[in-house]
């Protein structure tokens, strides 16, 4: 015994499992059946992180086998063991089903006493099994018929061996003994049926009744429990006549519901089973089988028909579930057997009233139905714990508790388990008791459940209120408000505190104090008068607050608090302040007046009067004004940043005391930049341009952009970029800069005039930009500065939006060279033909000292013509004479003004002559300046004003050498080289019409001719200032005007050398001179 109880403890050692899942209700504890006394189950202290020390625990519900350590919470057994298979909830468990042990603890805790309220812990024990029960068969002695002339291998089914113990702890296995006689007939077969061993005795032999009728064996059943507990039976086997089909059940499973209270004989359910056999084989008996002890008192069944009735009283809170087996016999000399399983379940009645239980909790104890509270408990203090149960189930067992009658008494759940068979109350206070109101209460509880009918029942409880000094000192009023003018001598008294106590006695004798430390203030323990201690300062604290305490001198002493509130009247003794020691605004210029530009902060440590303070400006020039109240100073002017950058004043404020206070504070307003000016270009002229030779290397410079932008910061950061003129990428310019630098190499269609659109943009936002023109011209040479002039001129007129980048026609070239390469030996006899005529023809023009009039010219104006290619040219068509050049159309005039938009500040540039007008040279033209001042001894043109009787138009005198001298062959459509002159192109034709002015006249003049051809600048003519209709007496200036013609060339008429006056239409009109005008003669030139 001692051996299987050290095995018993070891196991409890290995297997001990504590648990805690969810919430204090839900702990749970695992222990083996059978354990001797004292033997620890758990520790709520140590396995829950409940507290070990300053609490009672004590075990509410769980006896008599369990008790609980009031200090350490630690659950033990009792002399009462736990016996699994005794336990009323753990007896008709089916396989499987666990076995539970239901407990509750209360704990108190003692250091805050009965007032904090006891905590309910509700948990469960498992109760595992132990094997401590022998398997038994039903009987000593059991009984197997089986036919003669069986077939070998025929089972036969014997009863089985039932064991309490569940799990791996019952029937584990069988065993058969036999004796010399059948030890060849018969052997064991164990058959499992959900998860029972069924034993079968299988006959191995012929049996012969006429030999021997009967034969005893021995059967042993072991279970699986360590150690096994074994019992055995005397199996008889007779043998019988052959009986060979067995009753078959309709069902494999009979369930049915039983009311509890049924009448006796009341009829449960019917089983019914069938045999094939006839006559007595066939007739069946039924019996139960397996039934415990509680089936056979409640039921019985009738043996003929299968009826089972009731035999006792129902009650389903001591039975609710009835499980047993059915076998069906029949009677035939070799019965045969089969069973099945019924099962009933009881159905509740509203047959019990609610039960009502009410005990004591943690430190509140009961004695005779009687409970004692003090009267200083706080409220909620629990004076009970209520229990209310109902042993039935469903509706039936759902109760509902109140509390009858006025009482200052409720119920509050003393648990969260949903259980509604049996709910836990505490039953606690709902206002603070008073001895000298009411000394004791009667509590009466009344529970209903919900059954129909309802039951209900009561139960009560008196509480005997104990007395107690539960009177406080208290203060009228709480709060104590007085005013004190701060400047006061230390020991001033500044109010008396009085407090009243209900008690009598030591219990009303009071002490006053200052709660917490007052460094400004003390009060007289016996008289409540309170005093200030230090000199008090408004603007370092303006209200005091404390509070006072009375005690008395009861065991335990009482405590009354009131507030003290000491108001400091205010003195003017502090000067106005400003938040700064000087105040820096910023605006925006063009600001509108009278728009806030700033707001100043003054502050005055005074109150009321003291501290209402006056804002002024200081000089008041009109400029600024502040608002007072707000401090916000406002513009009487609209700002200039670039008139003015910085304002500086003074404000005074002053506050209304007596004698009033004031200061000072200096302001600077800056006026900050706002980006209302674009940038300007300063150089280069859009008139200008820049000469570049072909092999000009990259990064060589080209030009460089300056600009200048009034504003300031961001707004005056430029930014230059190439916007157009650039197809190619040939030039690059530095963003910051402006400097423009070559950034691919020329080739041979990047000669002519390259026309660069620059950018010039601020940082502002929005940012503003203006629009600069650099002309590079391209060649080999720059000989034919007329030429680049006529280009400049005509691309000023060309609209941004369209490319001037070199020569258009270089591809054309390129393939016409191979065509006329293909076309030389072809035409080589032609050739030396065409050669013969154009050096006749050159031959005499040079005789006539002059350039042939009217020669059909290339419509480029962007680049010079390229030399003929392999020394070959095109022949001009024979029988046809030379196409006078095309005009500009009107539209088109007009939309290259309209596109137009550029900077002319600073045209006068160094690197080139300023252009006046545009020229209309095609390219490969003579350049006539150059021509007139290397040849002409003389200058080439010299005007001189005419008297006015001569004639109303002025008279140009051309004295040119014969050699200088141009000879036109006469036709309408040559203009001789005047069409290509200096003042041909007619500028700006939209704007002035020779319908709208007058003719004015103008004395045209040459400088000598041996200075520098490329020096646009010496020539000279100035306007006489002269109507038609006027006299130069008449006119109040004091001589001609030199420079640029005022209007269009097309508006001054010219004269010939006899001093009459030669008109001539423009190219563009397409006619020529007049039928009556003179023929010119040699040295006579006919200018537009």
């Amino acid at each position: 015994m001692a051996v299987l109880r050290w095995k018993v403890l070891l196991f409890l050692a290995i297997t001990f499992i504590v648990s805690c899942v969810g919430a204090p209700t839900d702990i749970l504890y695992r222990v083996p059946e059978e354990q001797p006394p004292n033997t620890l189950i758990g520790s709520l202290a140590a396995d829950q992180g409940l507290p070990d020390t300053g609490h009672l625990y004590k075990l509410e519900v769980g006896s008599p086998h369990l008790r609980v350590d009031g200090k350490t919470g630690d659950i033990y057994t009792t002399e009462v063991s736990i016996d699994r298979e005794t336990l009323k909830d753990c007896r008709n468990l089916f396989e499987g089903d666990k076995c539970f042990l239901e407990f509750e603890v209360s704990i108190t805790d003692m250091v805050k006493g009965l007032g904090s309220g006891p905590r309910l812990i509700e948990g469960r024990i498992e109760v595992m099994d132990i094997n401590d029960n022998t398997p038994q068969f039903a009987s000593p002695i059991l009984t197997l018929s089986i036919p003669e002339n069986t077939h070998i291998g025929a089972l036969f089914s014997i009863p089985m061996a039932s064991d309490r113990d569940s799990g791996s702890n019952g029937v584990a296995e069988y065993s058969l003994s036999t004796g010399s006689d059948a030890d060849q007939l018969f052997s064991l077969q164990v058959a499992v049926d959900s998860d029972e061993k069924l034993p079968q005795l299988v006959v191995m032999g012929n049996l012969d009744r006429e030999k021997k009728d009967s034969y005893d064996l021995n059967i042993r059943v072991v279970d699986g429990g360590r150690p096994a507990r074994a019992s055995s039976a005397l199996l008889r086997v007779t043998v019988t006549d052959q009986n060979d089909n067995a009753p078959k059940f309709e069902r494999s499973h009979y369930e049915a519901e039983l009311p509890e209270n049924s009448p006796l004989g009341h009829s449960v359910l019917q089983v019914r089973a069938n045999d094939a056999d006839t006559g007595t084989n066939g007739e069946i008996d039924y019996s139960l089988h397996q039934a415990s002890e509680t089936v056979q008192r409640l039921l019985r069944i009738d043996r003929s028909t299968g009826i089972i009735y009731v035999k006792g009283l129902v009650d389903r809170e001591e039975e609710n579930f009835l499980k047993f087996f059915v076998v069906a016999k029949d009677r035939g000399p070799n019965s045969k057997t089969s069973k099945v399983l019924v099962t009933i379940v009881v159905r509740d009645q509203n047959d019990n009233a609610p039960a009502i239980e009410i005990r004591g909790i943690g430190l509140v104890t009961h004695q005779d139905g009687v409970a004692n509270i003090s009267e200083d408990m706080p409220i909620g203090t629990p004076v009970a714990l209520v229990q209310v149960s109902d042993r039935d189930e469903g509706e039936n067992a759902v109760v509902t508790c109140v509390v009858a009658g006025d009482v200052p008494f409720q119920l509050r759940p003393a648990s969260e388990s949903a259980n509604d068979r049996k709910r836990k109350y505490f039953l606690q206070t709902t206002t603070l008791l008073d001895y000298e109101r009411i000394k004791d209460y009667r509590i009466e509880i009344v529970a209903v459940d919900s059954g129909n009918p309802a039951l209900s029942s009561t139960n009560s409880l008196k509480v005997q209120v104990t007395d107690m000094n539960d009177n406080s000192p208290s203060f009228s009023p709480a709060l104590l408000e007085v005013d004190f003018f701060e400047g006061n001598q230390p020991g001033d008294k500044v109010l008396d505190v009085i407090a009243t106590d209900a008690d009598s006695g030591t219990n009303a004798e009071l002490v006053y104090n200052i709660i917490e430390h007052s460094a400004n203030f003390e009060i007289d323990t016996h008289s409540g008068a309170v005093r200030v201690k230090n000199l008090l300062d408004r603007e370092e604290t303006e209200r005091y607050e404390f509070r006072v305490a009375a005690a008395d001198k009861g065991v335990p002493s009482k405590t009354g608090t009131a507030t003290i509130v000491i108001n400091v009247l205010d003195r003017n003794d502090n000067d106005p302040k400003f938040m700064l020691s000087g105040y820096s605004f910023s605006v925006i210029e063009n600001m509108a007046p009278l728009n806030p530009v700033g707001v100043v902060t003054v502050t005055d440590e005074d109150k009321g009067e003291n501290a209402r303070v006056n804002l002024f400006v200081e000089p008041d020039n009109g400029k600024f004004v502040i608002q007072n109240g707000t401090g916000t100073i406002l513009s009487h002017i609209s700002f200039d940043r670039e008139k003015e950058s910085t304002y500086t004043f003074r404000l005074r404020a002053v506050d209304s005391g007596d004698p009033p206070r004031s200061s000072y504070v200096g302001v600077t307003i800056n006026v900050l930049d706002e980006n209302d000016n674009a940038p300007y270009v300063t150089k280069p002229a859009n008139s200008s341009y820049t000469y570049m030779s072909p092999i000009t290397p990259t990064e060589t410079r080209v030009e460089v952009v300056e600009a200048e932008d009034i504003d300031s910061g961001l707004n005056a950061e430029l930014v230059y970029t190439i916007t157009g003129g650039n197809p190619y990428g040939l030039f690059h310019i530095s963003p910051s800069s402006g400097e423009i630098t070559l950034a691919q190499e020329f080739t041979g269609k990047h000669n002519g005039l390259h026309r660069l659109v620059v950018r010039v943009s601020d940082k502002g936002k929005p940012p503003r930009h203006t629009t600069a023109l650099v002309h590079v011209f391209v060649n080999d040479t720059k000989s034919n500065v007329s030429l680049i002039e006529a280009l400049v001129g005509h691309s000023l007129y060309t609209p941004l939006d369209r490319d001037i980048a070199g020569d258009p026609n270089y591809a054309l070239a390129q393939r016409s060279n191979i065509l006329y390469g293909s076309l030389a030996g072809i035409a080589g006899v032609i050739m030396v033909i065409v050669a013969v005529v154009v050096i006749r023809h050159r031959l005499q023009k040079d005789t006539k000292s002059g350039y042939q009039a009217g020669k059909k010219e290339s419509k480029d104006l962007y680049a010079p013509k390229q030399g003929p290619k392999n020394g070959k040219g095109k022949k001009s068509k024979k029988g046809k004479a030379p196409k006078p050049a095309k005009p500009l159309e009107e539209d088109e005039e007009a939309s290259l003004q309209k596109g137009l938009k550029f900077n002319l500040i600073n045209d006068t540039v160094n690197d080139s002559p300023r252009i006046h007008l545009p020229l209309n040279y095609p390219p490969g033209s003579p350049d006539l300046g150059r021509h007139y001042r290397s040849n002409s001894p003389l200058p080439s043109i010299q005007l001189q004003p005419q008297s006015p009787s001569a004639s109303k138009k002025h008279q140009a005198v051309q004295d040119l050498p014969a050699t200088n001298t141009f000879v036109g062959t006469g036709d309408n459509n040559s203009t001789g080289s005047d069409q290509y002159s200096d003042y041909s192109y007619k500028a700006n034709p939209p704007k002035y019409s020779s319908k709208q002015h007058p003719h004015r006249r103008v004395t045209f003049s040459t400088a000598n001719q041996a200075q520098d051809l490329q020096d646009a600048s010496q020539h000279s003519y100035y306007d006489s200032g002269l109507e038609e209709s006027e006299t130069p007496s008449s006119k109040s200036s004091s001589g001609p005007r030199i420079g640029p013609l005022a209007l269009p060339e097309d508006h001054y008429e010219r004269t010939t050398p006899d001093g009459s006056i030669g008109e001539m239409e423009h190219p563009e009109n397409g006619g020529a001179s007049s039928s009556t005008e003179p023929e010119r003669g040699a040295g006579q030139k006919r200018l537009p």
